[in-house]
C-alpha cells in the first residue's frame, strides 16, 4: 500500500487532506501536536491503515524519532509528503510585534517544513513520481498590512518549493506549492490568540474557502499521470481579488 505523510493533521486542511487521500486509497501517517485530536481522527478513518504520532515540527528530534519509528512496511512505501503544519500569530506593524510570535511563525512555517522535508525526502526518493506538497498561502505571493512576518515566512515556503523542485527533478519527485487565500479554519482563531469574535469577523460577509477545497486540490495533484506536475496553485474564494482585497456583502 502507498502511504502519505501529513503534518499539522489534527484539524483544518490537514484533517481534510487525510480524509481525501484515504478516500483515494492511501494509507496515512498523521503528525501533529494535539494527540487527542489525532486519536479521534484516526478512529474515524477506517478505510486504510492510519499511523499517528505526537510531533512538534519545530523539534527536529521529535520529527526524526517519529519517522524512524515507522515500520518498514510503512517507511518503504511513502509516496506523498504534505507539509501542512503552519500558523499565523498576531497581526500589526513590526514595531509593535512580539518576538515570541515571530519565532513561532518562523520556527513552524519555515524551519518545521525543513525539518520534515529533510527526514522524509530520502523515503520519497525510493519511488519515482512521488509527491512533495507544501501548503503555503496567498501571503507567500503578496504582502498585506500587518502581516509582515507571516508573509515573510510564507514567501520562504514559496521559495523553498521552487528550490526543492530544482533539487529533486532528477529524482522524479514532483514538488507542488499550494497557496490558499481566505479559508475558514482555526487559522484566525490562532492568529488572534483565541479571540473568537475577532476570528469569526474575518469571514463575515463572504463565502470563504473550506478545508475540503484545499483537500480536493491535493487529491487532484496526486492523481495526475506521471508526466504531469502541478507546480504552483493559488486558490482563493470568488470574493477575493488579492491578498488584501475581499468583497464583503
Amino acid at each position: 500500500m502507498k502511504y502519505a505523510i501529513i503534518t499539522g493533521a489534527s484539524s483544518g486542511f490537514g484533517a481534510a487532506i487525510a480524509k481525501r487521500l484515504q478516500h483515494q486509497g492511501y494509507g496515512l501517517v498523521l503528525l501533529a501536536r494535539r494527540y487527542d485530536r489525532l486519536l479521534a481522527l484516526q478512529k474515524s478513518l477506517l478505510a486504510t491503515p492510519v499511523v499517528i504520532a505526537k510531533v512538534d515540527v519545530c523539534n527536529v528530534n521529535e520529527v526524526e524519532k517519529a519517522i524512524s519509528n515507522l515500520g518498514a512496511e510503512v517507511a518503504d512505501n511513502i509516496y506523498i509528503l504534505v507539509n501542512n503544519a503552519g500558523l499565523a500569530v498576531g497581526r500589526g506593524p513590526i514595531e509593535s510585534g512580539m518576538i515570541d510570535d515571530w519565532n513561532r511563525m518562523i520556527d513552524t512555517n519555515v524551519k518545521g517544513l525543513l525539518h520534515v522535508s529533510k527526514v522524509v525526502i530520502p523515503l520519497l526518493k525510493k519511488h519515482p513520481n512521488s509527491h512533495l506538497i507544501n501548503i503555503s498561502s496567498i501571503a507567500g505571493k503578496e504582502t498585506y498590512g500587518g502581516g509582515n512576518v507571516y508573509c515573510a515566512s510564507k514567501h520562504a515556503v514559496d521559495a523553498l518549493s521552487r528550490a526543492m523542485r530544482i533539487d529533486l527533478v532528477e529524482q522524479q519527485i514532483r514538488v507542488s506549492n499550494i497557496a490558499p487565500g481566505a479559508a475558514e479554519t482555526e487559522f484566525s482563531l490562532v492568529r488572534f490568540k483565541g479571540d473568537k469574535q475577532t476570528a469569526k469577523s474575518v469571514y463575515n460577509g463572504f463565502d470563504a474557502l473550506q478545508a475540503d477545497d484545499i483537500a480536493q486540490a491535493v487529491g487532484f495533484i496526486v492523481s495526475r499521470p506521471p508526466h504531469v506536475s502541478i507546480a504552483d496553485l493559488t486558490i482563493m474564494p470568488s470574493a477575493q481579488a488579492n491578498a488584501s482585497l475581499i468583497h464583503k456583502n
